[in-house]
This record gives C-alpha cells, structure tokens and sequence, in this order.
C-alpha cells in the first residue's frame, strides 16, 4: 500500500493562511511559502510517501502570466519538504470549477492541459495526476494531454462531494476509455468518504492500478474538518479498510482530512517499502 498526503488547502487554512479568491491555493506558492512547506512536511512525518504538489490552481486561465514560475516554485516547495526518496504528484485540475463540469470546455482543454503537464514534467514531478475531473470529454483530454509529457498519468474522478454528478456506472465508462488510452492508474477523489465505495468498486474492475482519497464529507460525518481528532481519523480508516479489500493501492485524503488522517492511514495500511514508480503505476 502506498499513502497518499492529505488536503493542502484545508491544512492551509488550519494555520492562518486565507483562501477566498480564485487562486485560492495557489496564492499560498507566494503568500505563504513557509506555511505550504510546513503541511508537506507535516504529510511526510505523518507516513505519506506521495506528496501531491500545490499545482491545483498555477493555471494560465487563473494566474496569466506567472502561472509558469508559480508553478515551478510549487513543485520546488513540495521537492525540498519531503525526503528525497519519495515521490512528487503534478497536480491538473479542470480548468473551470470542479464540481461545476456544466462549464467545462470538454475536449477543447486538451492544448492548456497538454501545457501544464509538460511544465509539471520539466518541473521535475515523478507522476502527473488528473484530479477532481467530473466531465468525461475534458477527463480524457487532461489524460490525453498528459501522457505527451513522457511521465506515468494518473486520473481521478470525482462525482462531486455527495456524489451527485457522476454515477458508478459513469466511472466505469469513462475508466474504461481511458485504460484504452493507457492511463497508468485511476482513482476517486473528493466524494464524501461514507458514499465512496460503489465508485472505487466501479473503478476495481478495469484491472489497472486504483486509488483513493476521499473527502470527510458533511460535518456531522464527524470524519473532519476543523474540529478533526484522532476519533474522526479513525472512522475514516476504518471506511478506507474497505477500500483496501476491493483493491485500492493508493490510499489518501482529499478535502476536510489532515495529517491524523494520513498518520491513522499509515499506521493501519504502512506505507510500503518500494516506490511508486515500481509498484504498479
């Protein structure tokens, strides 16, 4: 099993720094390079041997022209932060909101996703990750993109945070049509973690490599946020033991989990003693 870090933008806004504009993670590459180096390593201490670097939102459509050195000063972040053995995730996001797939450009994106993985590549990230894609067109682009850049691709599905904007049957589908374009490894992201397991069960049976890093969902989930501890940790792993017993080899938090997540992920799963690049990608 391999453990994936946690949230960024939760742990960002855990110690101060504010996120209420477009970039809104991205600003911290500048604003706050101190504070975004402290949650790397603080996923690293906690037992994450992949560490997603903060390239969300460095887009050219957000940030214009510095989007690049934004970019590469992210990867840097996260490289310097975590030993040097262990491996960093190229982040592309869509390029419109995540959980709005209704104003994606669809098949169109493919030139600006092509852009920023082959800036993420020369960055120096091990894997390129497509994450929290919830339009089939725009997902496959992002992968197809991707693979032009010579790295192992990973895409991640969402189907929003209550599971409202994709089915199980959908990840399915749209899986199948990336394993024909030779994805490396899918994964579910960014559903609440109580609704997750039909969409990992979907993803199982496409016989590539899966992940998952789940959101903790409403607050009354009790699986985190800000008032997250080590109950709340725990009832998330014992949610991700299911995941593990349909498959899933890449295990990690999306928004609302931290590093007790990731500690509580690593102390139950371990961490695995090869990398990722020769384990299954």
């Amino acid at each position: 099993m391999q453990i994936l870090d946690g949230a960024i933008g939760t742990e960002l806004v855990a110690r101060g720094v504010e996120l209420d504009t477009a970039d809104w993670s991205a600003r911290a590459v500048r604003r706050a390079p101190d504070v975004l180096s402290e949650v790397h390593a603080a996923y690293a201490t906690a037992g994450a041997t992949l560490h997603t670097a903060n390239t969300f939102r460095t887009q050219p459509g957000v940030l214009g022209d510095k989007w690049r050195d934004d970019l590469c000063a992210a990867v840097a972040i996260a490289r310097a932060a975590v030993p040097e053995a262990q491996k960093v995730l190229g982040s592309i996001a869509p390029i419109e909101d995540c959980y709005r797939p209704d104003l994606s450009p669809g098949s169109a994106a493919l030139p600006r996703h092509r852009e920023m993985a082959l800036a993420l590549a020369d960055a120096g990230c091990d894997v390129l990750l497509c994450e929290t894609f919830a339009h089939e067109a725009e997902a496959l682009a992002a992968l197809e993109g991707a693979r032009e850049a010579g790295l192992p691709v990973w895409l991640s599905l969402t189907a929003g945070p209550f599971g409202e904007l994709l089915t199980p049957s959908d990840f399915e589908r749209i899986g199948r049509e990336a394993v024909s374009r030779g994805v490396d490894r899918l994964l579910a992201n960014c559903i609440a973690a109580t609704r997750m397991t039909p969409f990992v069960e979907a993803l199982a049976l496409l016989g590539v490599p899966v992940g998952v890093y789940a959101n903790a969902g409403a607050k009354d989930a009790r699986l985190g946020w800000a008032d997250a501890d080590e109950d709340a940790a725990k009832r998330y792993v014992e949610l991700a033991e299911r995941w593990a017993e349909i498959g899933a080899t890449v295990i990690g938090g999306c928004c609302g989990t931290g590093p007790l997540h990731i500690r509580a992920l690593s102390e139950r799963f371990g961490s695995g003693a090869g990398g990722v690049l020769g384990s299954g990608v």
